[in-house]
């Protein structure tokens, strides 16, 4: 070997990467970028969530399953339709995975507050929010139902307002308390603890309806007298007068008409950080027409300011209590500015 190195007795050859052979690794494949279609994956409902595995609905069955990688950061919630692969006989150690997720027709959100950056999705694919609010223990909040009512209209999912504990309230209670939408086509119903929800089941049968409220309303009281079999817990008021929370999860139980019923956790607040501005305002329809004759980039915030919306209560067009809560909601949202 020379002073430069190289053999004398070899030729000289100028290599490129065309020339490098790399030698596999014993039982190595070589990676694609190529994804399995699973064609043969199976189509499920996503019934329940519980620490990374999921419930899922398949034909006449549940099946657990999990997540697959390809995936990646997508979140899979209760309502999504999935595909599943592997193991899905349902048997007792069986796993299977979810390789897709479908596409959803609507994504019910929220956050813990106003000001709070991160949303919540609640449900998917649902049709039907029923807002559930007792008469007595805990008394009815007007704004709790205003802020779902805005939570449904943004995600076009039909709204239903649900009173329950008529048999304990006074006579008028129901009558009254509805009376604050009595300017929309927004449908009411009315359970007793001593009677069947039959219009509430009529209601239900054949869609995908997600109860929301306050802890001790009474939602999971109403699941278990659906539903039969569904077993959900249920707890009356703590000592300070707020509901305990029993349901500490979002599931999906069938009906026994068809269709299917979510039973979701007591919260004790609903945030609309992510809503827009002008999807709270769509919120509350009764009032939106009258901001037509506000001026530009008004806030609604008061006459004072030009805002039309006082001069469209004054006229008889919605009540001043509408236009109350509204604003307070205004107030709540620090992205308003």
């Amino acid at each position: 070997m020379d002073r430069s190195g190289e053999c004398p007795l070899s030729p000289r050859r100028d290599l490129d990467e065309d020339d490098v052979r790399v030698r596999a690794r014993p039982g190595s494949r070589p990676r694609t970028r190529t994804r399995p279609t699973h064609a043969d994956a199976r189509e499920a409902l996503v019934v329940g969530v519980d620490r990374g595995r999921y419930t899922c609905w398949l034909d006449d069955r549940e099946v657990t399953a999990m997540r697959a990688r390809e995936l990646g950061r997508k979140s899979v919630v209760v309502g999504d339709r999935v595909a599943l692969v592997g193991d899905v006989s349902g048997g007792p150690d069986a796993l299977a995975r979810i390789v897709r997720i479908a596409e959803r027709r609507s994504v019910l959100r929220r956050t813990a507050d106003d000001d709070d950056p991160y949303e919540r999705v609640i449900v998917a694919n649902a049709d039907q929010l029923v807002v559930v609010t007792a008469l007595v223990d805990p008394p009815p909040r007007t704004g709790f139902v205003d802020r779902c009512l805005v939570a449904a209209f943004d995600a076009q999912v039909d709204p239903l307002l649900c009173l329950t504990k008529a048999d304990l309230a006074p006579k008028d209670a129901a009558d009254e308390f509805r009376q604050h939408w009595a300017a929309l086509d927004l449908p009411v119903v009315t359970t007793r603890r001593d009677e069947e929800p039959t219009e509430l089941e009529e209601r239900l049968t054949g869609r995908m309806s997600v109860l929301i409220g306050h802890s001790g309303v009474g939602k999971s009281t109403l699941v278990n007298r659906l539903v039969p079999d569904a077993e959900r817990a249920t707890g009356g008021l703590s000592a300070i007068g707020k509901g305990r929370h029993t349901s500490t999860s979002a599931v999906a139980l069938a009906l026994p008409g068809g269709g299917w019923v979510i039973d979701t956790p007591g919260v004790r607040s609903f945030g609309l950080a992510h809503v827009s501005p002008a999807s709270v305002l769509a919120g509350f329809p009764d009032l939106a027409p009258g901001a037509a004759d506000c001026p530009p980039n008004c806030e609604h915030r008061s006459a004072e300011e030009g805002c039309a919306l006082d001069a469209w209560v004054e006229a008889g067009h919605a009540s001043p209590e509408r236009l109350a809560s509204y604003r307070r909601l205004l107030e709540s949202r620090s992205d308003l500015g």
